[in-house]
Parts: C-alpha cells; sequence; structure tokens
C-alpha cells in the first residue's frame, strides 16, 4: 500500500513504474482505478445524504423543542432512563438452613445452592426452612 501512496504523490514515479508495464496491464489497472474512484464517490455522496438528512431532522426537532417551552437540558433530563429502585440493593434471605452447626442462607433468587437441593431431595419442604 505504500508503493501505491508514493506513486499518488509524485507523477514522475508513477510514469516510470508505467513504462514497466504493457499497453493491457495499463489499461487494467485505469480501468480497476476508475471503478474504485466511482464507488469510492458514490459512498461519500451516500455519507453526505446521510448527514443532510440527519441535521434535518435534528433541525426539525429542535424546532418541535423550541414550540414545546422545554429547554433542551429539561429534554435530555426527561428522557434519560430511570435507574430501577431495587438496582444493586442486596435482598434478605429468606431460607436458612443448619448443618453441623453451619448456617447457610439463600435468598430464593437463582440456583438452588446443592445444601438446599439436598435437604429438599431428601424429603423436606421449603416451608421447613422459611425465615419467619
Amino acid at each position: 500500500m505504500s508503493l501505491l501512496l508514493e506513486l499518488a504523490g509524485n507523477k514522475a514515479k508513477a510514469r516510470a513504474a508505467a513504462k514497466e508495464l504493457t499497453v493491457a496491464q495499463l489499461e487494467n489497472l485505469i480501468a480497476g482505478f476508475t471503478n474504485a474512484l466511482e464507488k469510492v464517490k458514490e459512498e461519500e455522496q451516500a455519507r453526505q445524504a446521510e448527514e443532510a438528512e440527519k441535521a434535518a431532522r435534528a433541525e426539525e426537532i429542535a424546532t418541535l423543542i423550541a414550540k414545546s417551552g422545554l429547554t433542551m437540558e429539561e429534554v435530555a433530563l426527561l428522557s434519560s432512563p430511570k435507574s430501577s429502585a431495587n438496582k444493586g440493593k442486596t435482598v434478605e434471605p429468606k431460607y436458612r438452613l443448619t448443618i453441623d452447626g453451619k448456617t447457610h442462607e439463600w435468598t430464593g433468587r437463582g440456583r438452588t445452592p446443592k445444601v438446599f437441593q439436598e435437604y429438599f431431595d431428601a424429603g423436606n419442604s421449603r416451608e421447613s426452612v422459611e425465615i419467619k
């Protein structure tokens, strides 16, 4: 790629490199570059059209906000997602089981801990270990 950049920046080097190619090879190279140029131009036009459309939508939104009497800051505050009241808080345990002097607690959420599962598999009920 650095060779292409070097040739693109220096016409004399490009002409010297072209002398090593046949006419057919040069025509093929020119056709390839022409196609690449057309695609880059199309992509640039599409990008500019998208930016213009976004700018038009932003202007329309700004006009609606101005008509509503709200400020941009108020809209940002009102549209930001509310954080959940329970997010990040710990949950009190719902079940307590004492085995061999060791107390195990479980909230009742998620996967059942092995100690509790073994206790339940032995025929005991959840109500027997529920914290009241």
